[in-house]
């Protein structure tokens, strides 16, 4: 059931917001300090390209370093992406079919605005990343 999800989530939004997320990781790996940023980018990227099955979960050994690169993160491209999140949303919302799948484009707004902190574990183990 998740590859039928997948497949269908890629088809109506999952490709897009991946381009998305690699055009802000390709621009925030210009510079050196934005590289770690940029790695966080493509990793995001990969969760929304083939978001079923998985999930997100805080990593308690992040520090305040993690904190305060959440907030440059969220004025270089947390916003932008999360805009992209909830347009695609709403549109998928739109249609009877698409409503698990804007749903679901609504959740990753939490992480595409702070992805600093958090580890994408496979849904059936989201005790793994502690």
């Amino acid at each position: 059931m998740k590859t039928i999800l997948n497949v269908i989530w890629l088809v109506l939004s999952g490709f897009w917001l991946f381009l998305a997320y690699l055009l802000a990781g390709v621009l925030l790996c210009i510079t050196i300090i934005g590289i770690p940023f940029g790695i966080a980018a493509f990793r995001i990227g990969i969760y929304a390209l083939w978001p079923f099955g998985y999930t997100t979960v805080e990593r308690r050994d992040a520090g305040a370093a993690s904190c305060l690169g959440n907030v440059l993160w969220l004025v270089l491209a947390g916003w932008w992406l999360a805009i992209g999140h909830i347009v695609t949303g709403i549109a998928l919302c739109l249609t009877l079919i698409g409503i698990p799948f804007g749903i679901a484009n609504f959740k990753m707004i939490p992480v595409s605005l702070f992805p600093l902190g958090r580890e994408i574990v496979p849904s059936d183990e989201p005790f793994a990343g502690r």
